[in-house]
């Protein structure tokens, strides 16, 4: 296993990497609007194409230093395996969060959209928390299964690959990271979600996470840190 990169280093990889996360989604779906006005199908097609292959090269840009997490389920979910310190996933959280939410402000900037604007489009339905279990329970699959076996250096493009396509296959659109759950509240865009229905998605992406941790011990039950470390991208 490497050796890790002193956690300051790794915080800041996360909050650059969350920032240029939630930048990319917001502002590819403020874009879609601005280019396909009322055609929802299409907005929805642009928004994930951008998410997706933006999501494989931030992975890229951030991996080698803090793992390219961006979302605090992959960082508990890795703690629990021994990949990271608990306390390490801990500090990753806020750090995520916060990279989040300047990624939507700076969304909004790019686009002269007033700098914070808080969203009012209300998405906690029962289909939609459901997704969100759904997605996060992939999301933690594809990601995991690649580290357990020794597939790592396919993670960047199986990630991006799979949040696109979820896009389509879930309700919610798969959010699947609470840190952009949150991130999204603060731009009243095509990709934004009402406060009062984040802390029943953050609820829902934890279950999916929990769910996850319960599967991969399943099928992969002799896993090391060693091998735990290996996600996303050594770190």
């Amino acid at each position: 296993m490497n050796r890790p990169q002193p956690l300051r280093r790794r915080l800041l990889a996360e909050y650059l990497g969350s920032a240029f996360l939630a930048a990319l989604v917001i502002g590819s779906g403020i874009a879609a609007q601005t280019l396909s006005p009322g055609d929802v199908g299409l907005e929805l097609f642009e928004n994930a194409a951008a998410t997706g292959a933006g999501l494989f090269a931030i992975i890229l840009m951030f991996g080698a230093v803090s793992g390219g997490h961006f979302n605090p389920v992959v960082s508990l979910v890795d703690a629990s395996f021994g990949g990271m310190r608990w306390r390490d996933a801990l500090a990753y959280a806020p750090a995520q969060v916060a990279g989040c939410i300047t990624g939507a402000l700076a969304a909004n900037g790019m686009f002269a959209k007033t700098l914070v604007s808080i969203s009012t489009k209300h998405r906690a339905s029962g289909a939609h928390l459901f997704s969100e279990v759904i997605a996060t329970l992939g999301l933690m699959l594809v990601i995991f299964a690649l580290g357990r076996t020794r597939r790592g250096g396919s993670a960047p493009a199986a990630v991006g690959a799979y949040i696109a396509a979820a896009y389509f296959f879930t309700s919610s659109a798969s959010f699947a990271n609470p840190a952009i759950s949150i991130g999204r509240i603060f731009s009243n865009t095509f990709a934004g979600i009402a406060p009062s229905s984040v802390p029943t998605y953050i609820a829902a992406e934890l279950a999916g996470g929990l769910a996850a941790v319960a599967l991969l011990r399943c099928l992969y039950p002799d896993v090391t840190p060693e091998q735990a470390a290996e996600v996303l991208l050594p770190h």
